[in-house]
């Protein structure tokens, strides 16, 4: 809504857990993981990174780049600890922003270990920690290093990582991460200018090539998809014995795209 009137859109692309969902909707040209997404980006920006560190607001992923090309990576998909929904949840009960949080984390002067395995033990050792006396900057600061050490020990477990480090997502918001990250990794952490959200710019560059070899112009729907009156409904996939309940979008009778399986069976296969 904010283009000027007369730009042609010449290629869309999804990416992202919902990218199938989302490529449906919007009538994408390309949809594409978010590893792939998010290397392309950050190679564009910055050739030599080696490691991608990237921590949004549901989950986590790192990425090992060797001379170009992405030779490892992990996902974090499942617990909230190594993501930023845990410090969202900790400044709300401190009814503090993440802004504030941020700031007073970063005036930290004395170092308070805060058990970050689990945000339910987390919220815990926080109050302990509080009733011991210790200063809110100080178990602040504990919080955001918990968080890095979450990180570490799950996504990062087991990976070769090596500077250049780029550092991604909404949390890189935060400098008190940002500082954990250093110290914990005793390297400097590059943060991208649009750090929060290489996944999109790296999927933009993907359907720019794409569209450069396509002559049929543009799939996308027009900006008045958010407009249309869909359906939703969802069923009990009988394929294996986790019997997920899997949802379906439809329109106009028709089943446009399916997803909330544990595998991605209906998330690639929206007309089965």
């Amino acid at each position: 809504q904010q283009l000027p009137g007369d730009v042609d859109i010449c290629g869309v692309a999804t990416t992202g857990s919902a990218r199938y969902l989302a490529g449906v909707i919007v009538g994408a040209d390309l949809v594409k993981n978010e590893i792939t997404s998010h290397a392309v980006a950050t190679l564009q920006y910055l050739p030599e990174a080696q490691t991608i560190i990237e921590i949004g607001g549901q989950d986590s992923k790192i990425i090992i780049i060797r001379d170009g090309v992405v030779i490892d990576f992990g996902m974090n998909t499942v617990c909230a600890a190594g993501t930023g929904s845990f410090l969202d949840h900790q400044a709300l009960r401190l009814n503090m922003s993440i802004e504030e949080f941020s700031r007073r984390a970063l005036a930290s002067d004395t170092t308070v270990r805060i058990a970050g395995r689990c945000t339910v033990f987390a919220e815990s050792d926080m109050i302990h920690k509080q009733q011991m006396g210790h200063r809110t900057e100080d178990i602040l600061y504990g919080l955001c290093q918990a968080l890095v050490r979450n990180y570490l020990n799950n996504v990062g477990l087991g990976k070769d990582i090596k500077s250049p480090v780029v550092f991604q997502g909404g949390v890189a918001f935060n400098q008190a991460i940002v500082k954990a990250l250093q110290e914990e990794l005793n390297t400097e952490i590059i943060v991208p200018l649009h750090h929060e959200i290489m996944g999109a710019i790296g999927a933009a560059l993907l359907v720019h090539e794409e569209m450069l070899n396509n002559n049929n112009g543009s799939k996308f729907k027009g900006f008045g998809v958010s407009e249309v009156k869909y359906h939703t409904s969802s069923f009990q996939c009988k394929s294996c014995p986790n019997l997920c309940e899997v949802a379906q979008l439809s329109l106009d009778g028709q089943v446009l795209a399916r997803w909330g399986g544990r595998c991605d069976l209906w998330e690639r296969s929206p007309s089965s």
